[in-house]
């Protein structure tokens, strides 16, 4: 409805908060806790034990993101990205083109933020960019399924303003409160 109340906006979350916003086939979250007392907090990133993912930890790496900057778009063929996020605020967009997917077509707007601190699955063949919507650099972890080799990366990229990704990124850089 628009009007006198201005333009209504949709549904976001259900009841208890959780997104209802679709993703990708593939695509797994699990919330991370993080504990605080008065000399500080401690995070548990990644544990085994969880059984979130079937592949082991292979290789992990921290990346940053400035603010105002927008790293993708990339995917990879053979390995999955599993990122954590520990500070900042930042904006991942997945575009599925995999034939074969339920999920083909798909474009996903996914907010990793501090305050919700979480693990995430982006499985191969899915496309990815990472924009810091902050003020402060957005800091995040990567636990790779398979160890990243230097001679023969598993890494592919596009240009942010490719024809072949239906995504505009002004949307971000400009969304209203």
């Amino acid at each position: 409805m628009t009007g006198d109340l201005g333009t209504r906006q949709p549904q976001t979350v259900d009841a208890d908060g959780r997104s209802i916003a679709p993703v990708p086939e593939g695509v797994v979250f699990r919330d991370l806790t993080t504990h605080t007392d008065a000399r500080g907090s401690l995070v548990e990133l990644f544990n085994p034990r969880w059984n979130w993912h079937p592949d082991p930890l292979a290789h992990a790496y921290a990346f940053t993101v400035r603010p105002g900057i927008i790293k993708g778009w990339g995917r990879h063929a053979e390995t999955e990205d599993r990122y954590a996020n520990l500070f900042g605020e930042a904006m991942v967009v997945l575009y599925d083109d995999r034939r074969g997917s339920s999920t083909g077509g798909m474009i996903a707007e996914v907010p990793l933020v501090e305050h919700h601190r979480r693990l995430m699955t982006i499985p191969a063949g899915v496309w990815h960019a990472v924009a810091c919507l902050g003020s402060r650099d957005f800091v995040g972890v990567n636990f790779k399924t398979v160890a990243f080799d230097h001679m023969n990366p598993d890494k592919f990229t596009l240009p942010l303003d490719t024809d072949r990704i239906p995504y505009d990124f002004d949307r971000l850089r400009s969304t209203p409160a």
